[in-house]
């Protein structure tokens, strides 16, 4: 399954670099440094639809709030933000009757440098539950998984310190195979390694069964389409959906 997973994402990285489209994503995240603009921009999903009654003060008062920070893949690259997986799971949520609000903080091109710089502002807003979601663009610039594991592990550490009782969820991925196997190997381990120090759930694989599927991206080849994105949002659900049924039942108690 490793060797598999490894050569899907060979595939799609080929295809970003091939059509240009890599190099955008890598530096979209510095231009938007400040977290307030574009792409950078924390902006709330899975708002009512048109023609919809809106939610009360009440409802809103009484519900947590979950915030993802996160790549291209959680920004919605290509597809827009009330398309990406975080949206869809918000309606997954609004569908249980959980009282969770979701914020999605995604930056198209960010990586774990740029989070940690970013952390502290995103934390501003209490997030109840922190689905971190950062990892990709530094495999794809072929950066060190040391100083990855170091910039997750301040993220993870600083919103713990913000708020103790926070919950977290790692989303992890897969390095591309042209990186070779040791740096696929410790890329890896980086997502378990913090999961086990920070008692967080974790994700696998964020692109299980979509990475390099023509019929699930869109036309460069490693962003997924809304389609792709329903699929990351029902895979991120198996590992988030006990975190926020366990974190609404101890807030309830």
């Amino acid at each position: 399954m490793i060797i598999m997973r490894g050569i899907i994402l060979g595939v799609a990285t080929a295809t970003l670099t091939a059509c240009g489209a890599g190099q955008p994503d890598v530096d979209a995240g510095d231009r938007n440094a400040s977290g307030r603009g574009g792409a950078g921009a924390v902006q709330p999903t899975g708002s009512a639809a048109p023609g919809t009654i809106p939610e009360s003060a009440e409802r809103r008062a009484e519900q947590r709030t979950l915030l993802f920070v996160g790549t291209s893949l959680t920004a919605g690259y290509g597809v827009g933000a009330d398309v990406a997986y975080p949206a869809v799971l918000q309606q997954m949520i609004d569908s249980t009757g959980l009282p969770f609000h979701v914020v999605n903080a995604g930056i198209s091109g960010e990586t774990s440098a740029g989070g940690l710089r970013r952390i502290d502002w995103s934390l501003q807003q209490r997030a109840d539950v922190l689905v971190l979601e950062l990892g990709a663009n530094d495999a794809l610039r072929g950066l060190d998984p040391g100083e990855m594991r170091r910039n997750l592990d301040g993220i993870l550490s600083r919103a713990r310190a913000a708020y103790p009782d926070i919950a977290l969820v790692i989303v992890g991925m897969e390095a591309p195979p042209n990186l070779g196997e040791d740096y696929g190997r410790r890329f890896r381990a980086v997502f378990e390694e913090l999961a086990e120090k920070h008692n967080a759930a974790l994700v696998p694989f964020l692109l299980e069964g979509v990475a390099a599927e023509p019929s699930l991206n869109i036309e460069d080849g490693i962003h997924p389409n809304a389609e792709g994105h329903r699929i990351l949002a029902r895979t991120v659900w198996r590992w988030l959906e006990p975190v926020l049924r366990e974190r609404a039942a101890h807030a309830s108690g």
